[in-house]
This record gives C-alpha cells, sequence and structure tokens, in this order.
C-alpha cells in the first residue's frame, strides 16, 4: 500500500504566519492545513495520515499549551512543535514533558522549522506504522478459537509440542495442527514472528 502524503497542520492566530508557514511548508512538499484557532483545529476531522503539528504557544482562548492538554485528554496523538516569540524556560520545559518534539523561538531559518519537522512526520510515520499492525494483529487473534489462543500462549515461552500437549491433556499431533493453525491466522512464518506477535500483542502466558 502506497504511503499518503505527510499533512502538516499549523495552529496561529496570525494570518501572516499561517501564510508564510504554509507556503513555505508546500514548497517543501507537504499537504498543509492551516487554522487560526486551537478551537477551529479540535472541530477538523483529521485523515489518517503520517504528519505534525505547529502551534503558537499564546493565542486567544486557547494557548498551544492548552491545546496539547487536550489532545491528550482524547487521545489525538501528533509530534507537536511549538513556535514562539515569547517563551520561556518553564514553558519550554513543561512543551517537552508533554510530548512536544520542538520548542523554536522567532526568528527562526526555514531550514532549522523543515528539519525539525521532517522528523516530527517520521517518527509519526512510524508510529502510525506500528499502531496499523497492532490493529491487523487484534483483528487475527479474534479470529483464534479458545484452544488455539492457548495453544499460542504456551508456543511462544518456547515449550515443545509434547510439552504442551502434556500440560493440556491432548496428543501431540493434535497440538500441531492447532499450531499450524495459528501460524497461518497470525500471518507467522517462524517461531520468532509468533514470539515478536505475542510481545507487541502484550500476551503472557497462562498462570499454571
Amino acid at each position: 500500500m502506497m504511503d499518503k502524503k505527510p499533512i502538516v497542520y499549523v495552529v496561529d492566530d496570525d494570518s501572516s504566519v499561517l501564510k508564510s508557514l504554509g507556503r513555505l511548508l508546500r514548497s517543501a512538499g507537504y499537504d498543509v492545513n492551516t487554522f487560526s484557532s486551537a478551537f477551529e483545529f479540535l472541530d477538523f476531522q483529521h485523515p489518517d495520515a503520517p504528519g505534525c503539528l505547529i502551534l503558537d504557544v499564546k493565542m486567544p482562548e486557547l494557548g498551544g499549551l492548552e491545546l496539547q492538554e487536550r489532545l491528550a485528554e482524547r487521545e489525538l496523538r501528533f509530534p507537536v512543535i511549538f513556535i514562539t516569540g515569547h517563551g520561556t524556560v518553564p514553558m519550554s520545559v513543561r512543551a517537552m514533558k508533554a510530548g512536544a518534539i520542538d520548542f523554536i523561538q522567532k526568528p527562526f531559518l526555514d531550514k532549522d522549522l523543515l528539519d525539525v519537522v521532517s522528523a516530527a512526520v517520521s517518527t509519526d510515520r512510524q508510529a502510525k506504522g506500528g499502531q496499523r499492525e497492532l490493529k491487523k494483529l487484534r483483528e487475527r487473534l479474534m479470529t483464534l478459537t479458545p484452544r488455539e489462543y492457548e495453544v499460542f500462549t504456551l508456543v511462544v515461552t518456547g515449550m515443545l509440542n509434547k510439552q504442551i500437549a502434556f500440560d493440556l491433556g491432548t496428543s501431540e499431533k493434535t497440538i500441531k495442527v492447532h499450531r499450524a493453525r495459528v501460524m497461518e491466522k497470525l500471518g507467522a512464518e517462524s517461531l520468532a514472528d509468533l514470539v515478536r506477535f505475542a510481545q507487541k500483542l502484550g500476551i503472557s502466558p497462562p498462570e499454571s
């Protein structure tokens, strides 16, 4: 599947800043959505594409730091880059602790901003790729029968088929069949794949 074009969101109450940043980011090949207020951004339906959010710190009604908090409450995850002409150390510390990628003081060089945006988009692309893989794994996991799930949790501990058969009170041949079905349903090609999937899914072996 072809990767979606990155989108950079810019929220700033200064229309001249929105215009200049929009022009700069589009010239670098990004799709850009600009917003003149934090509330306008919160009301927007965001497509599932990699990207980042550029925020002005000080805005009327709802500032950038408060918007960052609102997004966290809604579990909307964007790499956030703050830009400000009057930032303070405590302000930047607060932003970074809340997960901001960077805190850039105005005036800044175009190249410096584009470098940060590139890193933020790359981070978001990896995160979204991981989220999509986890979603697929969870969907595949739901196709396992209760016994197949049980076999899966024991296989990833390194137990042999005959040990699992003894543990579950069945035959080794039956365990081989279940194991093969688990591999097929989860899309695994090896035991290493199964172990990796179990780690991603947060699956622990059953308690004895």
